[in-house]
């Protein structure tokens, strides 16, 4: 506390030392300006899965790994790259038993293998889900829209967002009676992320039939800006 009441000290002292200081600072009008951009997603990325079980743990490996090797044969032969398919995890555990008066024991085990995989066709997107789900994926993970180019749309909600400062700037100046002056400092805080994977429970792709009807919607692209205009003498 000492050291904040000094420096408050001296800043006044300074500030009394110069008298027309403070005058001869102008003045000026920060404003802060958001943009907002609406596309269409072109892609989505989908995070789904092979569980199996076991009565040890080699042979829950095995059948996980000849299940998952049907489904990434499967997403290869409807069109979608080696690049767009990333293996998300991948673990093995005991399924342990519990036992009435009995420590509890190992029952079997269980493997897991999770990946991302990037559709960048969604009207095959039902399609996909419903092929993979036949070939062995029994885990559903998540589901998010995306662009695949999302440089013009983010550009398009910066532009925007400097427009909605300079329009702003310009209704307070006008309502203060002032002229608005030169463009002294701006900044970027950022454009607000995509929509993140769709909240919903895990699911089982067992339960799949025929393709599944999906949605795409709307993406809401965000930037926000700082922007500090001079007011004109």
């Amino acid at each position: 506390m000492r050291h904040v009441i000094a420096t408050i000290v001296i800043v006044l002292g300074l500030g009394w030392g110069l008298p027309g200081h403070a005058q001869d600072l102008p003045g000026r009008i920060s404003v802060s300006g958001e943009g907002r951009v609406e596309a269409v997603p072109d892609m989505a990325t989908v995070r789904l899965g092979v569980t199996t079980q076991a009565p040890g743990a080699r042979e829950a490996i095995d059948d996980n790994s000849r299940a998952m090797a049907a489904v990434l044969d499967r997403l290869a032969g409807l069109g979608v790259a080696e690049r767009d398919i990333q293996t998300q995890g991948f673990s093995v555990s005991p399924r342990w038993e519990n036992r009435s008066n009995a420590p509890a024991r190992i029952a079997g085990f269980v493997a897991q293998n999770r990946v991302a995989i990037r559709v960048r066709d969604l009207d095959a997107l039902g399609g996909i889900l419903d092929a993979v789900a036949r070939d062995g994926a029994n885990s559903f993970d998540g589901l998010s829209f995306g662009l695949q180019e999302p440089g013009p749309v983010q550009d398009a909600a910066r532009r925007a967002a400097v427009a909605d400062a300079r329009a702003r700037a310009a209704l307070y100046a006008e309502a203060a009676g002032v002229e608005l002056g030169r463009l002294l400092s701006l900044g970027d805080v950022g454009a607000g992320p995509q929509p993140g994977p769709m909240p919903m429970a895990r699911a089982e792709m067992a339960m799949v039939s025929d393709a599944v009807p999906m949605a795409a919607g709307e993406l809401s692209i965000t930037a926000q800006v700082l922007m500090v205009f001079e007011i004109a003498e």
